[in-house]
């Protein structure tokens, strides 16, 4: 398995060894075709001007030696721009035998190609030069018929053509050469430089991997739009990693709190339950009003245990964010069901409700009356019978204020910091402590907030905040720890409490 830069470099030099072979092909033949064409334009240039001449073989014997023949022949290839190759000149008679032209007799390459041309009257009649091989040699040749009956034959190497031909090859093949290793060494760097983001990309991972879930993947100058578009993505990723696997820690750290708090909190009836039913065991109560009082008192841890099961139950709920039913609710009548209880329950309290008139919401209606029983229960169980309470509704710019105001004694900074989570009591200790979360957890599920206003001596005052109209609950957070907030974490004034 090799690597995506050696194969890259791989597929671009063959490509290039491809498309140089291919043209080396195209031009060579082109080359040679135009050597070629330039030998045969000589040659049928002579054979043109011999044959409107209408000269003789006796004629062309009274010339000085071939001077005016060399000259008919000069002129062609003056013509066409290339110097005269190596030719032969053989003329024969009626008969097809040699004879001499002019004081030289035949030479032995004459003599070849008298005897490569069989036929001279047949290959004078061919109009275009013909291939011939003299002495292992290549040649062009023609014939051409003087008036006499007598052919003059042609001959024109093409040893030029084909030596031109295989220097043009070496030179291509050398170049060619060079342009493949430069290729190759230039896409080796390009791809060394694009392809260091996926580098990157694998040190990245490998550091996650060891447990380094900051690490990101860094940005590159030499980066492509497609490598680029990957490292954002890839660091996205890692961010929901991140976060997901600290929420997961603190998910698991907050649910080992929450097991030990609710331990805790079912250890206290349980405990007692068992001590008055091992004295009832061993005959300690003996009599009927000993009895009696171990009989309320194990019926009234019961009902503390039952009560703290349903709202642990309750949270449970709240948090894998059940679909609620909404439909049309009146909370100014909810509210005034509330504070009539609160009359009921507490005849001497001083209560005001400002709730006149129907205010239509789109809610779940247990979800609020279980909102609006459990801060009236706070309220009845941290501050004096004769405390004032005040339950006001209004509406305003699309939502709904309900607010839940006592006189009592208040909360401090730490305290009201820690106000909604779960198993908190202050130091009045009294109730399960998860009263308020569930608060937090019925408006959140509603799509609203809720938040506080206290100090020490100025009461509680408790906001909560609904949209009119349904909205998709807030994503659950994980439940907020109880450990101790410093005193710096809340002020006195109106805070408001993240949601969950």
């Amino acid at each position: 398995m090799g690597s995506l830069r050696a194969k890259l470099t791989l597929v671009n030099v063959a490509l290039l060894a491809l498309g140089i072979v291919a043209a080396t092909a195209v031009s060579l033949m082109g080359m040679r075709h135009y050597l070629l064409d330039n030998v045969d334009t000589e040659l049928s240039a002579s054979r043109s001007a011999l044959r409107n001449s209408k000269i003789t073989l006796e004629e062309i014997r009274s010339l000085t030696g071939l001077g005016a023949l060399e000259h008919l022949s000069e002129g062609s290839s003056k013509a066409n721009g290339l110097p005269l190759a190596e030719s032969a000149f053989l003329a024969v008679d009626a008969a097809g035998k040699p004879v001499d032209i002019g004081p030289l007799p035949p030479t032995a390459r004459q003599y070849e190609l008298a005897r490569a041309v069989s036929d001279p009257h047949a290959f004078a009649r061919h109009t275009s030069p013909q291939n011939l091989t003299l002495g292992g040699d290549s040649y062009r040749a023609i014939g051409v018929r003087l008036k006499d009956d007598s052919v003059l034959l042609m001959a024109s190497s093409t040893e030029n053509v084909q030596s031109g031909v295989a220097k043009a090859l070496k030179l291509d093949l050398a170049f060619g050469a060079l342009l493949l290793g430069l290729l190759a060494v230039l896409t080796m760097v390009s791809a060394h430089q694009r392809l260091r983001p996926l580098e990157d990309m694998v040190e990245t991972a490998s550091a996650i991997a060891d447990g380094d879930l900051k690490r990101r993947v860094p940005s590159s100058r030499a980066a492509v739009m497609e490598t680029e578009q990957l490292r954002l993505a890839l660091n996205s990723m890692l961010q929901q990693v991140e976060a997901a696997f600290a929420t997961r820690e603190r998910s698991e750290a907050q649910l080992r709190q929450f097991v030990a708090d609710a331990s805790h909190e079912l250890r206290t009836p349980l405990s007692a339950i068992r001590g008055y039913l091992q004295l009832y065991d061993r005959g300690m109560l003996s009599t009927p009003e000993d009895r009696g009082r171990a009989w309320d008192r194990v019926n009234a841890e019961t009902d503390r245990m039952n009560h703290l099961v349903e709202e642990l139950l309750t949270l449970a709920r709240l948090d894998q964010q059940p679909e609620l039913r909404f439909r049309s609710v009146d909370l100014s009548r909810l509210v005034r069901d509330a504070a009539d209880d609160l009359r009921a329950q507490e005849p001497d309290r001083p209560l005001t409700v400002s709730a006149d008139g129907a205010i239509l919401v789109q809610a779940d209606e247990q979800g609020l009356r279980k909102v609006l029983a459990n801060l009236l229960a706070n309220v009845r169980t941290h501050t004096p019978p004769d405390a004032p309470v005040r339950l006001a509704l209004d509406r305003c710019d699309g939502v709904v204020r309900l607010t839940v105001a006592d006189r009592g004694p208040g909360l401090s900074a730490v305290d009201a910091a820690r106000v909604f989570d779960r198993f908190f009591r202050s130091g009045r200790g009294a109730g399960s402590g998860l009263g308020m979360a569930i608060v937090q957890g019925v408006v959140s599920a509603h799509g609203g907030e809720v938040s506080v206003s206290t100090a020490p001596g100025e009461g509680l005052t408790v906001l909560v905040t609904l949209n009119r109209t349904p909205t998709p609950p807030r994503p659950a957070a994980p439940p907020r720890p109880t450990e101790a907030f410093g005193p710096d974490a809340l002020t006195p004034s109106a805070t408001p409490v993240p949601r969950r």
